[in-house]
This record gives structure tokens, C-alpha cells and sequence, in this order.
């Protein structure tokens, strides 16, 4: 389990009151944990849900000390809607969560526990799970049945919902190949029913060169290809390795596409623990936790041919102003920048939220622990979302107004001034599909369009239209006729053939 280390969350300098927003940006602190509803808000970015509000999930804290799954509305209310370790034997629903959560074509949500199941001395060995909006669980697959676990074990990423409806995912550790200690790592594909395939066993290649121990989640392009890092191997360090990118088939073929530390002194970056996200283009966009010319990490672009790009080095400012390890992944928001987090660093020490363009011009947002014993939180480590309200949320693993050493962890939002948006779930589908539009301010809607197609709808509330893509739909933007105006999609809906 990767419990947040206290190396990683203290406050490295004494906080101002001064809190550093340009006048163009607002932030709030929307709650803080205090350990009865959960402490250390996981690495894995929030979700919205088809009811407006945000869920996360908490490593530890809770009603059975385990962590707790919970949503919170945008104005700040939370709710705890699962308490992990709940049930007998060896917390068969999980504990200790460490990723997000997923908002599954079904309108439920999806996760992983590296610990917990039914399988495993006392903790177990994780698991996957889904959960609704009102907290039932049911546990879908316990890693490690089997003796040395070939499944897999110790799930630290989230999941990822193909366009076939299945869902896949990383194991850390384990796998059918014992050159690593405790085993390297799989790739699993899983139904909804909870039937698990292993697709691929790190390590599988001399040296680990095809890397070990994937912490961090898939995503897949538009080719119907997944992609992702491995925190470790490859062939360039000695004896770990720095890390890779990878490319796998939905059958399981995997081809690596690039190993960090090709570089002298790691200039393009290692130890890549956070996920890639994809533009328009079809590139990806990463971060690595360390390396790059300062060994403080860096932002890269790479194609899905293999060609790596270093677009940022952090630590290139005076006293760090930028930011120190971003460790948590990025995500293109609707005026076609990236935006992240950064662990620590920036002008208090306590981490940065960022902005920065495709060609890699960095802008730092905001600085943690500005406020006075760092009530808006410190050390995010834990990657953004954008709500369709165009507002940024987030969380910190520590700080905050709560009781708890160093303070328990906060949500928080950010306002840039990006306007209201609809998304659509799934984001591709053929003629006929049933799609989901989320959005605000919904109610009074008029009318939905694909790419100019006019498409039946119907309202089910104020955050939430249901629709089918209409016979002669393209692919395009979707956009919803409001009261208010136009909203349009924060990415082009793909209308397969």
C-alpha cells in the first residue's frame, strides 16, 4: 500500500497569509477531512457523476479505519457514501484505497483496492469493485486465488471503460513472471460480471525491459489501442530501470514505445508513476516524478510512435517557484491546455497546481500553503478534473482546518474563467447508441445536436440529458440549446461506422 509518507506532506517553510490567485482566478477550499470521513484523499483525480457532484475516495479514516469512497457536492457538502473494511473476512470489500473512481456507461461507479479481499493473509491481495451513487458495493474480483498470484496483486491504479464495455486495468505487483521481487506487475481486462483475463505479465522481456510495476491507469486512443507507464524497468538504469510508455492491445499484444533515462543524466525524465493523457492530435502527455535537467520531474509529449519530447523540466525558477515532482497525471481542459499538480515546490514548498500550453510554456496557478497554517491545503498529489460548471477540483493529501497532525486533506476548486461545457458518456458510439450528457443548468434544454444532427433527447434532471446518436450524426461536438445559450462538448463525440 502506499500510505502518503510524512517526508511527503510537511510543510517545508512557514506559510503566509497572502494567497497567490490572480485576479482573473478564484480558489476555495471546499472541505477538509478530519478522519471520521476519511483522511489522505487518494492519488486519483475526482469524478463527476451524472448528479452533479464529485466522488473521490480517501486512503484511510472512516468509520472502519480502512479509507471511504464519497461525493461532494461543488459547493462544498460532503457525504460519506462507503466505509471500506465493512466486511468479514480480511475486508473482502477492500481497504486502503489508492486510485480514483470511474463513471461507467451504467451511471455506476468502478474501482480498485491494493488491499483487501477474501484472498491473502489478514489484508488481502486487493480488489475490484463497483459502487452506485447511494454507497451499495459489490466486490468483483479478489486478486491472487491462486498460489503466486499469476493474476496479479496490490491494484494501485483506477480503471479505464473501453469502447467494447469492458473495463481494464494494472497490478503492481505479482503476475506469472518472478524476475522481480514479489512479481512485476499485469495488465487485466474484467467484465462488469467480474470475470478477470490477465493480458500481460511484466518482466516478460530480459532485464525487465519491457518495465515492471505499473501503478497508474490506461487510457485508450481512438485506434482502440490502450496506453500506459510502468513506474520501473526498461534497460537504461541500474538496477530498477527509470520507467516506460507502452502500448497494448485490447488482446494483449504489448509493444514498448519508449524507456526513460535514454538521455544523459535522465534529461527525458524517469520514474513516469502517473498516466497519459491524450489530445486531439492523438499524442500523449505525461509527467515523470523525477529527472529531467534539475532531477525534479518533468512534463513530456510523446506520439504513438515511440517520439518523446521533453517539454518542461521542473524546478527551472528560483526556489522551485514552479513546482517539485509532479506526480499525479494531466488533463487537456476545454481551452486546449494541460493542467496538473506538482507534490511540493512552488512558493511556499507545499505544491503548485499548473497550467501548461502543448508547445510547453508553464504557468504556475496557485501555490499551497498560503493561507495561514496551511488551511487550503497542502500537497496535492493527486491529478484535476473539470467540472462542467468549467471550474477545476482537486485535493490535497494534508492540510486544512481539521484537529489531525499536519492537517487530514482538502477538496478544493479552482476557477480559471473557463465557461460551462457538456460531456458526453460514452464519448463514441454508432448510430443508435443510448449516450448520457452531463452538464448544468440542463432543465430547460431545447434542443441536442451531433455535429449538426439534430438527435431526440430527454431531460432527467438539471445536471443530465439521455439521447441516441441519430441516423447521419458525424463525428463533431455535441451541443445542447440551454436557456443561457449553447453548451458544447468538451470533446468531440466519434461516431463509429
Amino acid at each position: 500500500m502506499r500510505n502518503v509518507r510524512l517526508a511527503e506532506v510537511v510543510c517545508l517553510v512557514f506559510c503566509a497569509a497572502t494567497v497567490i490567485v490572480s485576479d482573473a482566478q478564484t480558489f476555495k477550499t471546499l472541505t477538509s477531512f478530519d478522519v471520521t470521513n476519511g483522511f489522505w484523499p487518494t492519488g486519483g483525480a475526482l469524478v463527476q457523476g451524472l448528479d452533479g457532484e464529485f466522488y473521490g475516495m480517501t486512503n484511510s479514516g472512516g468509520a472502519h479505519k480502512h479509507g471511504t469512497a464519497y461525493k461532494i457536492s461543488p459547493s462544498g457538502k460532503l457525504s460519506t457514501i462507503h466505509g471500506f473494511c465493512s466486511q468479514a473476512p480480511h475486508c473482502s470489500d477492500g481497504a486502503f484505497p489508492y486510485a480514483g473512481l470511474l463513471l461507467a456507461t451504467d451511471g455506476t461507479f468502478y474501482g480498485t483496492t491494493p488491499e483487501g479481499g477474501t484472498n491473502c493473509a489478514y489484508d488481502g491481495c486487493g480488489v475490484v469493485f463497483k459502487v452506485t451513487p447511494t454507497g451499495g458495493l459489490t466486490t468483483l474480483y479478489s486478486f491472487c486465488p491462486q498460489f503466486n498470484c499469476p493474476d496479479g496483486a496490490i491494484p494501485e491504479a483506477g480503471l479505464v471503460q473501453a469502447s467494447n464495455g469492458n473495463f481494464y486495468g494494472t497490478t503492481a505487483s505479482s503476475g506469472a513472471n518472478d524476475s522481480c521481487i514479489s512479481g512485476c506487475g499485469t495488465i487485466f481486462e474484467i467484465t462488469s460480471a467480474g470475470t478477470l483475463t490477465t493480458l500481460y505479465s511484466f518482466c516478460s522481456q530480459a532485464n525487465c525491459a519491457d518495465g515492471y510495476s505499473p501503478g497508474a491507469p490506461l487510457v485508450q486512443a481512438a485506434n482502440g489501442k490502450l496506453y500506459g507507464t510502468t513506474s520501473l524497468g526498461g534497460i537504461n538504469c541500474v538496477p530498477n530501470g527509470c520507467g516506460t510508455v507502452f502500448e497494448i492491445t485490447p488482446a494483449g499484444n504489448l509493444t514498448t514505445l519508449y524507456r526513460f533515462c535514454s538521455q544523459a543524466s535522465c534529461t527525458d525524465g524517469s520514474l513516469p508513476v502517473a498516466g497519459l493523457a491524450q489530445d486531439t492530435s492523438g499524442n500523449f502527455y505525461g509527467t515523470t516524478k523525477s529527472g529531467g535537467a534539475n532531477n525534479y520531474g518533468t512534463v513530456f509529449e510523446i506520439t504513438q510512435k515511440g517520439a518523446l519530447t521533453t517539454l518542461y523540466t521542473f524546478c527551472s525558477q528560483p526556489n522551485c517557484a514552479d513546482g517539485e515532482y509532479p506526480v499525479a497525471g494531466l488533463f487537456q481542459a476545454t481551452d486546449g491546455n494541460f493542467y496538473g499538480t506538482t507534490q511540493d515546490g512552488g512558493a511556499y514548498g507545499s505544491g503548485t497546481v499548473f497550467e501548461i500550453t502543448p508547445k510547453g510554456t508553464l504557468t504556475t496557478l496557485y501555490s499551497f500553503c498560503s493561507q495561514l497554517n496551511c488551511t487550503d491545503g497542502q500537497s496535492p498529489n493527486a491529478g484535476l478534473v473539470q467540472g462542467t460548471d468549467g471550474i477545476f477540483y482537486g485535493t490535497t493529501v494534508s492540510g486544512g482546518t481539521s484537529l489531525c497532525t499536519l492537517g487530514c486533506g482538502t477538496v478544493f476548486g479552482l476557477s480559471i474563467g473557463l465557461k460551462p461545457f457538456v460531456k458526453t458518456l460514452p464519448t463514441s458510439g454508432k448510430v443508435g447508441r443510448r449516450v448520457a450528457i452531463l452538464g448544468n443548468s440542463l432543465s430547460g434544454a431545447s434542443g441536442v445536436t451531433f455535429n449538426g444532427t439534430a438527435a431526440t433527447f430527454k431531460v432527467v434532471s438539471n445536471t443530465e440529458i439521455t439521447t441516441t446518436v441519430p441516423s447521419g450524426a458525424t463525428t463533431g461536438a455535441v451541443e445542447v440549446t440551454t436557456p443561457s445559450g449553447i453548451l458544447k462538448s468538451n470533446a468531440a463525440f466519434h461516431v463509429v461506422q
